[in-house]
C-alpha cells in the first residue's frame, strides 16, 4: 500500500451539488439517451447554468451502444473541454466524482456534470444479458446461464458455508432498507416488508430468494462538480470530497471472492480524510444483493473479515437506528436504473450532508461513506471505489492526515 503521507490529502476547493433524479419507472419505452438527457437538463434546471456553461461531462449507461459518450454530446448539443465514459456498472458514481474533480482541480473544466442513465424495455435485461461481457458470450450465455443471479448464489451460499451467515442476516438487511425507503418518493417499492416475507420468498437461485435480487427498472441520476466558490455564487448548498479510491480487478488469485478492492486501499481512504470508521455517520453501499452489502461493511473497516453476521445482528440499518445503511431504501427497495445503480448512494449522500434527503434524514449526520461494486464478470466483480464525504463547514483541514 502507498505511503497515505505522500499522497494528496484533499481534493481542495473541490465540491460536489445539485444532486438530481430522474424518477424510476418499472419499464419505459424511452432510450437511455432520454434518460441522460432528462438528467442534465435537471442539474441545469436545479444549478440556473446554462448548457454552454458546461464545460465538462461524465457519462454512465449501459445502452450508448452504437454511441459513446462522443456520440452523446451531439445528442445533447454539448461542447466540453473535458470528457469521460465510465461504463463501470456500481461503481461509476464514486469513479465519476473523482475523476471530475480532479479535471475541476486541474483546470481541466469549471463544472463538470456527471449523469448516468439507463431505459428499461420489456426484454432490455434479456438483451444485456448475451452482450455483457465477451466472458459472457462465450461462456457463459450459450450453455444458459445469464446474468448475476447465479453468480451471486454462489457467493452468498460460500460466505454462508465458511463464516455461519444465516438467511436471516441477509433478510435484516433487506427489511431495513425496505424501512428506509418508504419515506423516499421515487422508490419502486411501496409496501413494507417483513423479515416473514422475506423468508417466505419464492427461490430465485439457492440461496438467494426474491428479495435478495436486485430489480431493473428505468430511470437516471446525476451531480455537479465544481468549485466551493462557483456553487456558493449558484446558491447551491454542496459537499466537501475528503477522500476516495478506486480499484480494478483486485486480488485475481482468489479462487471465490471473498473481498473486494475497497480491503487493498482502505487504509489510505482514511488516512487522506484524517478519519477512522468510527467518524462515518452513515454508509451507502452498492447493493444489488445482500451479500454485496456484507463484503462492503467488512472491507471499509467496520468489522473484520467474516464479522459482518455479527455486525448486522447487532445494529439497525435503519435512519433512526443504529449505523444507518442506504438511507434512501438502496436498490433492493428503490430499484437499479441500470447504470444509474451506481450514483443511487452518491446522490443520496449529497442530499443528506445538504439536508435534503431523499426519504428520512440521518440525523446529525456529518460525513457519509459511499461505496462502489460493479462489473461482474460471472465469478467476480472488477471495479470497486469508495468516497468519504463531509458537509461543506466540517471538513478537516488539508494536512489534518499528515
Amino acid at each position: 500500500m502507498a505511503d497515505a503521507r505522500a499522497l494528496p490529502l484533499d481534493y481542495g476547493d473541490v465540491v460536489v451539488c445539485a444532486p438530481v433524479t430522474v424518477a424510476y419507472e418499472r419499464y419505459s419505452l424511452r432510450s437511455a439517451h432520454w434518460f441522460l438527457a432528462a438528467a442534465l437538463r435537471a442539474i441545469l434546471t436545479r444549478s440556473g447554468l446554462d448548457k454552454a456553461q458546461v464545460d465538462g461531462l461524465c457519462v454512465s449507461s449501459f445502452q450508448l451502444v452504437p454511441d459513446t459518450a462522443v456520440g452523446l454530446t451531439q445528442h445533447l448539443g454539448v461542447s466540453p473541454r473535458w470528457l469521460d465514459h465510465l461504463p463501470m456498472g456500481g461503481a461509476c458514481g464514486v469513479v465519476a466524482l473523482r475523476r471530475a474533480a480532479r479535471a475541476v482541480q486541474c483546470g481541466d473544466a469549471s463544472y463538470v456534470a456527471c449523469i448516468s442513465g439507463d431505459a428499461n424495455h420489456v426484454d432490455t435485461f434479456r438483451k444485456m444479458l448475451g452482450n455483457f461481457s465477451q466472458y459472457a458470450q462465450d461462456a457463459t450465455y450459450p450453455y444458459g446461464s445469464g446474468g448475476p443471479n447465479a453468480s451471486f448464489a454462489f457467493l452468498t451460499d460460500y460466505y454462508m458455508r465458511h463464516f455461519g451467515a444465516e438467511r436471516e442476516d441477509f433478510g435484516k438487511l433487506c427489511v431495513a432498507q425496505r424501512t428506509n425507503a418508504l419515506a423516499n418518493g421515487n422508490a419502486l417499492f411501496k409496501k413494507p416488508l417483513t423479515l416473514e416475507e422475506y423468508m417466505a420468498a419464492r427461490p430465485i437461485a439457492s440461496p438467494l430468494h426474491l428479495f435478495d435480487c436486485v430489480m431493473p427498472c428505468a430511470g437516471g441520476e446525476g451531480f455537479l462538480v465544481t468549485t466551493r466558490a462557483r456553487a456558493e455564487a449558484l446558491g447551491l448548498p454542496c459537499v466537501r470530497i475528503l477522500a476516495t479510491i478506486e480499484r480494478h480487478n483486485a486480488y485475481p488469485e482468489d479462487p471465490i471472492q471473498m473481498r473486494g478492492g475497497w480491503a487493498m486501499d482502505i487504509d489510505t481512504l482514511y488516512a487522506r480524510a484524517g478519519m477512522t470508521p468510527k467518524d462515518i455517520d452513515f454508509l451507502c453501499t452498492y447493493d444489488d444483493y445482500p451479500i454485496i452489502n456484507a463484503m462492503q461493511l467488512e472491507d471499509l473497516g467496520f468489522c473484520a473479515k467474516g464479522e459482518a453476521p455479527a455486525f448486522i445482528r447487532a445494529n439497525t440499518f435503519t435512519t433512526d437506528g443504529s449505523f444507518p445503511l442506504n438511507p434512501s431504501g438502496g436498490q433492493l427497495s428503490v430499484g437499479q436504473a441500470g447504470a444509474a445503480g451506481g450514483y443511487l448512494g452518491m446522490v443520496e449522500a449529497i442530499r443528506q450532508l445538504t439536508d435534503e434527503p431523499a426519504g428520512n434524514a440521518v440525523p446529525d449526520a456529518r460525513t457519509g461513506l459511499v461505496s462502489g461494486f460493479g462489473m461482474i464478470n460471472y465469478d467476480k466483480g472488477l471495479c470497486t471505489g469508495a468516497a468519504i464525504l463531509a458537509r461543506a463547514g466540517d471538513a478537516p483541514s488539508p494536512g489534518a492526515a499528515a
